[in-house]
């Protein structure tokens, strides 16, 4: 069997916002409920499980995600829609704009619980998608 990524817990302030807050920006679905976790599964069959904890608990991670550009176009109308704050640079120094990394598109923003996300059409250096 290959080594695959199964889940990963996602820590938030409120589990059933964050995950829901993802899960509409993607057009993914929310789970039911399992224990202290809401899951919200990815195309590839990966989980992020959001787990509420306290706020002092939360330290910020980063997650990005590998999208197409009918996804990411439809979840940038949604973060511009929201007036959610984005940057086109992980440094937040272009506010309001995507990239154009490696021939696609690219977007810097937070969630709910203050995590860093990213969206990205084109994996970095232009590798092929697999």
């Amino acid at each position: 069997m290959a080594v695959q990524l199964n889940h990963t817990i996602v820590h938030a302030r409120d589990n059933r916002e964050s995950a829901a807050f993802f899960a509409d920006l993607l057009g993914l679905v929310v789970g039911t409920e399992w224990g202290p976790f809401v899951a919200v599964e990815l195309d590839n069959g990966v989980t992020l499980d959001f787990a509420t904890v306290p706020e002092a608990d939360i330290a910020p991670q980063h997650y990005a995600f590998l999208v197409s550009e009918e996804e990411f176009d439809a979840a940038y109308e949604k973060i511009t829609a929201r007036g959610t704050e984005h940057w086109a640079d992980p440094h937040g120094k272009q506010p309001g704009a995507i990239n154009r990394n490696d021939g696609g598109k690219g977007v810097y923003f937070t969630d709910p619980a203050g995590h860093y996300m990213e969206l990205i059409t084109v994996p970095y250096g232009g590798r092929p998608q697999r």
